[in-house]
């Protein structure tokens, strides 16, 4: 076989683990990623194309009113279980660290819809998420950071009344000399980038794609 013949044949297969994720075929998706495996393609490229293409095309899928939550959350499985196969045969020493982010509705806010968007579209990324709910106190969230050596804590309000423990978590990572080891992304209704200065956040996301594109300027 030629090398342009090669070079087509990978393509297709990359672009076939594409459309099986986008279409949340799961046997399909499975089955090209072996594929790719066996075709000695290195798993790296497929996670940065195949899966990467997938999420922004699901992305633009979702702001269209083509897909729902629903589906971004089995889009969301169906990545990380692909992206497992792909990364049992990347070499230990060519492996990267994932990026590991803790997220969570504040104390006093029982709202997930938006929070959980956040950590699907997080997760399609490639972004280890730890989701601790909602109605969370500072030291919850704070104490699970450490555990888990988060790079990020995202944090979400959706009431005025609640924006203030947002400003809490940092304040208390500072208290603590913590606050150096882990950025902190805020977002929420009535957030906005302003106030994410003004508390002293390192990211500010208005909707799940804006705070994963900003996930990423902060930690890649």
């Amino acid at each position: 076989m030629n090398q342009a013949k090669r070079n087509e044949d990978q393509e297709q297969l990359l672009e076939s683990l594409k459309v099986a994720i986008v279409e949340i075929d799961g046997d399909r998706a499975r089955e090209a990623a072996q594929k790719i495996i066996a075709a000695g393609i290195d798993p790296r490229k497929a996670i940065n194309y195949s899966i990467k293409e997938a999420a922004d095309t699901v992305g633009q899928k979702f702001d269209c009113g083509d897909l729902f939550l629903a589906h971004l959350v089995m889009v969301g499985d169906l990545m990380d279980e692909v992206s497992t196969i792909l990364e049992k045969n990347i070499p230990s020493d060519q492996l990267q660290r994932k990026r590991v982010i803790v997220i969570a509705t504040v104390q006093g806010d029982v709202h997930s819809v938006g929070k959980n968007l956040v950590a699907v579209v997080l997760r399609a990324a490639g972004f280890g998420v730890h989701d601790m709910g909602v109605d969370v106190a500072s030291s919850l969230i704070i104490q699970k950071a450490k555990e888990v050596k988060a790079d990020m804590i995202a944090l979400s309000s959706l009431l005025t009344t609640t924006m203030p423990y947002q400003k809490e978590v940092i304040d208390d990572l500072a208290s603590m000399g913590l606050r150096s080891q882990f950025k902190v992304m805020i977002g929420g209704g009535p957030v906005t980038r302003d106030y994410a200065n003004k508390i002293g956040a390192d990211g500010y996301g208005k909707d799940a794609f804006e705070a994963t594109e900003e996930a990423k300027r902060l930690l890649t």
